[in-house]
């Protein structure tokens, strides 16, 4: 979406759902001082009795670049209404982002979570709110990960509190409370303070927002044991041992990356333990067996770690490009042809952090060989656990 660089002048005010909207003096002043208008339809229905007679509305809907050329196309000063405070998810960020040479004045209202917090008189203090509005998982799947004590939550017509609360529960995350704030302020207004299965067949209207609320602390533990894991028919041996996980896990070192890979991730615990190390990663694990599907799904439900992407398939055969781009990436499995996976990974990018775990010399001699002539340093360390074979666990970055 392009970027505006034309000076405009904007003035945003926030306003909640009250039928008949609570303007102060100064806002009353700078609506009867001004033509020029913009806003959704809820808005103007609100709004239009409050506007000058002779006045010009631009509605917000459709291609925002259209939009943003309408409000510079304006000679005057154009006053811009908004849910709640619309520097919160809102209409304000777009303006800042598109016409971010606009001189911006904000008048906001306080937005819809913080409604319902002063309505139920919950104490906001620690609250973490994430939105998934129009957007996916990942932010209340990190919150929920993090075991925050209070989460705010911005809903849509999809992701609504009943699908919110299955997602939950499916994850294991029936330890919270759910209270559902409908039409605040409305005429219809309904507050619904509840448990999560109670509501996973209801439907509510789709003006809403719910909050979160901890009711105990489920243990979180730094590596889980492997015996937790379903494992792959008859093959209990074919995940990688806790201690080597672990030790993989700081390797990574994830801390400061964006995209992770897992490639060949057989039951899917590395990739659990990494996302439930650092929620906020996108992970995606790749793996070729069909009948891992169903186990890694498992595994992720059961160690209560959402939002890890899974890829059925052969990774010689994919397309990676239609995949976010990996910062770092474990190898786990590469089919005897691990020369030819650093090849497209290196492809994909030059700086990528590589780590594998090597069992066979052959491993190890290919990892070092290939990486060393591309630029990279290697840290090795071995590692055995009880009457298992030795391990060779390689990290390799690329020496600036």
């Amino acid at each position: 979406m392009k970027v505006i660089n034309k000076k405009s002048n904007i003035i945003l005010i926030g306003i909640g759902n009250h039928p008949v909207p609570e303007f102060t003096v100064t806002l009353k002043e700078i609506i009867g001082s001004h033509h020029v208008f913009s806003g959704g339809k809820r808005h103007y229905d609100l709004v239009s009795p409050y506007l000058p007679k002779i006045h010009e509305w631009i509605f917000i809907s459709g291609s925002m670049e259209a939009l943003m050329d309408a409000y510079i196309a304006q000679t005057a000063s154009i006053v811009v209404f908004a849910s709640g405070d619309p520097l919160f998810y809102g209409f304000g960020n777009t303006i800042k982002r598109l016409l971010p040479k606009a001189s911006l004045t904000v008048y906001p209202y306080f937005n819809s979570i913080q409604r319902l917090c002063h309505k139920t008189q919950t104490n906001y203090n620690t609250l973490k709110t994430v939105s998934v509005h129009g957007r996916d998982w990942s932010a209340l799947d990190t919150a929920l990960i993090n075991k925050e004590a209070l989460i705010g939550v911005l809903t849509d017509g999809t992701r609504n509190p009943s699908a919110i609360a299955k997602r939950m529960l499916q994850y294991g995350f029936d330890n919270y409370s759910i209270t559902i704030g409908v039409n605040l302020d409305g005429n219809d207004e309904e507050i619904i303070q509840t448990n999560l299965k109670s509501i996973i067949y209801k439907e509510y209207s789709p003006l809403n927002c719910i909050l979160l609320e901890r009711i105990k602390v489920k243990e979180k533990q730094l590596g889980n044991t492997d015996n937790r894991f379903v494992h792959l028919p008859n093959r209990e041996n074919m995940i990688t041992k806790m201690p080597v996980r672990l030790t993989t896990i700081h390797a990574l070192n994830c801390v400061e990356n964006e995209v992770f890979w897992d490639i060949g991730s057989c039951t899917g615990a590395v990739a659990i333990e990494v996302k439930r190390y650092e929620p906020s990663l996108k992970v995606i694990a790749f793996e070729k067996r069909d009948n891992c599907q169903a186990i890694i799904q498992e595994n992720k439900e059961r160690f209560s770690a959402p939002g890890i992407q899974v890829v059925i398939a052969d990774f010689f055969e994919l397309n990676l490009q239609n995949y976010p781009c990996p910062d770092v990436v474990f190898i786990g499995g590469h089919g005897d042809r691990l020369e030819e996976m650093l090849e497209k990974l290196l492809d994909l990018n030059p700086n990528i952090r590589l780590v594998t775990n090597a069992v066979q010399e052959k491993t190890s001699l290919v990892f070092n060989s290939v990486l060393k002539d591309k630029g990279f340093s290697i840290d090795s360390l071995a590692l055995q656990v009880n009457e298992h074979n030795k391990i060779m666990i390689h990290a390799a970055v690329k020496t600036k």
